[in-house]
């Protein structure tokens, strides 16, 4: 773990995928892991809005919630080093995915099409699924943004084991390259 803090030299550790993967839950126990704070984005996006996502959506649209985001993001970025978790649709704007690339390390957690839809069939707040069929979605999506979070430097999959293994995934990643990161 501290290998990982060393190598990571000051920079943030950033999680981008598909939602329903496990950002959130995976990045809040790698920054206890690492010692650095977490930062979910949506929520410090909905702190900086004063509202929901979906009130964001539904009230001004995707493309100006996609706006604050990247700001939202590389604010976050400028203020680490920390471990983020990004939206799902984040990584697919040129400009946040190349402050991404830029100034963290990015890391794809990817995740079987079935199991995104089972973890994301369990919770009705995602704008982007409100009266559809989460496996159109889902696939639609992934076919779109997979070359995207293919170009983050690393890709670790996410499965149905618990959340630690897919941390000890992480971990045995980066140290296995011996990144200087």
């Amino acid at each position: 773990m501290n290998h990982v803090k060393k190598l990571l030299n000051g920079r943030s550790l950033v999680l981008v995928g598909m939602m329903g993967v496990g950002k959130s839950t995976v990045g809040r126990r790698l920054a206890k892991k690492l010692s650095l704070p977490f930062v979910d984005a949506d929520e410090a996006i909905e702190e900086a809005a004063g509202m929901h996502i979906s009130e964001i959506f539904e009230n001004f649209g995707e493309s100006y919630f996609r706006e604050g985001e990247t700001r939202v993001i590389q604010r976050l970025i400028a203020e680490g080093p920390a471990v983020i978790a990004t939206g799902g649709g984040a990584f697919i704007n040129d400009i946040t995915r190349q402050s991404i690339l830029d100034s963290s390390l990015s890391i794809w957690l990817n995740a079987d099409i079935n199991i995104l839809v089972d973890r994301v069939s369990r919770r009705n707040h995602r704008p982007l699924l409100h009266g559809k069929d989460p496996e159109t979605v889902l696939r639609d999506l992934a076919e779109k943004r997979d070359p995207f979070y293919a170009k983050a430097d690393y890709m670790v999959m996410s499965n149905n084991a618990p959340h630690e293994r897919t941390v000890s995934e992480i971990f045995a990643t980066l140290l296995a390259d011996k990144i200087e990161i």
